[in-house]
């Protein structure tokens, strides 16, 4: 660290919290080489780290509001560390949050300087960006996530059902197999006459915000259907809960359930705009949901209904499906309450592939036929085997030929103005 090197530090406390009048004071008197930007919110947290100027380390106390895995991953994004203030109970906090280092309650100046040397790195007036933060977390067993989207009304639930009921009498997957609904209009619990009140998705969700529950935790927030063998995550209570699920928290929680379950059907909406796609942050973040799902699924259901509205909304999604970055191999069209006759089918499929054109799966839709669906749902019985068996089939031959493939690079990512940093007049560089 040269003359003209210091910390720039962020720094984000509960209300009086001692140590953040101490750094304070450090920095105004000089006992350390350093800028202490004291921040009132992680609102404010957020907009320093998206300002392009560069940050040594984010110094926060583990009691603040708002210390979670999204601010973490934020200042990971930042290229940002981020050492946690502790209040005492260590052991409350998952290993893998992303937190470079810890410091007690009562630390010292020079424990703050030992931590600074050995995570952070001190800014040059040139503003020399800190290091890129790796991630040194192990690799973990995961099962397999078969997502499930649809418009609305053509029976995506019913079908998320159908492949939840057919995995769980594969005694492969042990028993261990969930329905989890993760839609904006969550149905799932109406379906199965759940209780409203109780564990579900916004519990799982703020579970995982700053740690990591071992699965036994994560079973024990599902319940249990005994009549087709599987267990069931409830949903959103409402719709507009879906602004409450941070997307990091979001996305470790659906980390969570593979870790917990053999195989998780995952009942999701039928929307994947982001904000790249002519919407707003705001839109993204509502249908992160969906996106993280089918991004990181093995393999993806598109449900639709028969007849010419029904083709072409199933071939929409399917576009979108596929844009959005997954393998036509791993998508598989369905045609919910199709017709019998061959020839009608047939009608079908032709005009299901004139709809998706060369962006469409590689395989055929699987049809599944209105057998009685309702009166199974109403009496809790299982659903018929001409409706199971189909899909359960597509699932085990898509799983048998793809899943272990290797995952497609990703697509490039666009870059926006100002990202990148600028030029401040280095040796040999032209700044006129």
């Amino acid at each position: 660290m040269t003359s003209s090197d210091r910390w720039v530090l962020l720094g984000l406390a509960r209300g009086r919290a001692e140590w953040f009048r101490d750094v304070g004071q450090w920095a105004t008197s000089s006992s350390i080489a350093a800028e202490f930007i004291k921040c009132v919110s992680v609102e404010e947290v957020r907009a320093r780290l998206s300002s392009g100027r560069p940050h040594s380390a984010l110094l926060v106390d583990v009691a603040a509001s708002g210390f979670d895995r999204d601010l973490i991953g934020a200042a990971e994004t930042a290229r940002t560390p981020v050492i946690a203030v502790s209040d005492g109970r260590e052991g409350r906090w998952s290993p893998d949050l992303g937190v470079a280092a810890w410091l007690p309650p009562e630390f010292g100046r020079e424990q703050l300087l030992e931590v600074l040397a050995a995570y952070g790195r001190s800014v040059s007036r040139a503003d020399t960006l800190p290091p890129l933060l790796g991630d040194e977390g192990l690799p973990r067993w995961r099962g397999r996530l078969i997502a499930v989207c649809g418009s609305g009304g053509v029976g995506t639930s019913t079908v998320a059902v159908a492949l939840a009921q057919g995995a769980a009498r594969d005694v492969r997957y042990g028993r261990r197999v969930l329905l989890a609904d993760l839609a904006l209009r969550a149905d799932q619990a109406v379906l199965h006459e759940a209780p409203d009140l109780g564990p579900g998705l916004q519990e799982l969700v703020d579970a995982h915000r700053r740690s990591r529950p071992v699965p036994e935790e994560v079973r024990a927030m599902t319940f249990d259907v005994p009549a087709r063998g599987y267990q069931l995550l409830l949903g959103l209570r409402r719709v507009s809960a879906w602004s409450a699920l941070r997307p990091r928290a979001t996305e470790a929680a659906i980390d969570g359930l593979r870790q917990a379950f053999q195989l998780t059907v995952a009942d999701v909406t039928g929307d994947l705009e982001g904000e790249g796609d002519g919407g707003s942050m705001d839109v993204e973040e509502r249908n992160h949901l969906a996106r993280s799902t089918t991004g990181t699924a093995d393999v993806v259901f598109v449900v639709g209904g028969p007849g010419l509205k029904g083709v072409h909304s199933l071939g929409s999604l399917v576009t979108a499906v596929t844009a959005s970055g997954v393998h036509p191999r791993r998508v598989v069209p369905v045609v919910n309450r199709a017709p019998r006759h061959p020839r009608a089918r047939a009608e079908l499929s032709a005009a299901l592939a004139v709809a998706t054109g060369t962006a469409g799966p590689v395989g055929g839709a699987v049809f599944t036929p209105e057998r009685k669906i309702d009166e199974a749902l109403r009496d809790g019985r299982e659903l018929p085997g001409s409706v199971v068996e189909p899909l359960v089939g597509a699932m085990r031959a898509v799983l048998k030929l793809h899943a272990d493939a290797a995952p497609a690079a990703p697509a490039p990512t666009r870059i926006e103005p100002g990202s990148l940093g600028r030029w401040t007049g280095s040796e040999g560089v032209d700044s006129s």
